[in-house]
């Protein structure tokens, strides 16, 4: 491969890390072609970037970076893919889902500024919540309790009463 055509792949990996805040390290070594095909179009569903890269141009675009990636470098062995994604858990539920099979296995990821290396981690990776799920979760919270003013008041009761009534539970 010509060094010009090494800088242009290290430059747009560069810019790659620059549009998505998460992304994970996976091995598919393992995979068929029509395996391959599957994982590609699943990804592609879920809005993943899926980039097969060799791992000298993948460590030089990390070096070239504001951010120092230098704890993933342990990773950049054998086969390599990068599952680049806007949300942090959606590559790791994608990677789990596959996880029966054991590939892809997962080597490391950048999620949330945080650092996940191993294939052990998966677990948190999933755990970890979207801004959309946390927003739905705090406003589930935030209506709770309105929904229970508003149940007692549906239900034929007085305002007065209901202000009894808390007042003897906070008792």
């Amino acid at each position: 491969m010509k060094k010009e055509v090494k800088d242009t792949i290290i430059v747009e990996l560069g810019e790659k890390l620059k549009q998505f805040p998460h992304f994970y390290l996976v091995d598919l070594g393992g995979l068929d072609a029509a395996k391959t095909s599957v994982l590609r179009e699943k990804c592609f569903k879920n809005e993943i970037k899926l980039l097969m890269v060799k791992n000298t141009l993948l460590q030089k675009a990390f070096e070239a970076s504001e951010i120092d990636f230098s704890p993933l470098y342990e990773c950049l062995k054998g086969n390599t893919a990068v599952m680049f994604a806007q949300t942090a858990n959606v590559p790791a539920k994608l990677i789990k889902e596959y996880k029966k099979d054991g590939i892809p296995a997962l080597k490391g990821a950048y999620a949330e500024e945080s650092f996940f290396v191993g294939a052990d981690k998966l677990d948190e990776l999933v755990a970890i919540k979207s801004k959309n799920e946390l927003i739905a979760e705090v406003v589930a919270l935030l209506q709770s309790p309105i929904k229970n003013v508003v149940s007692g008041l549906n239900a034929g009761g007085k305002v007065h009463g209901l202000l009894d009534a808390i007042a003897e539970r906070n008792k």
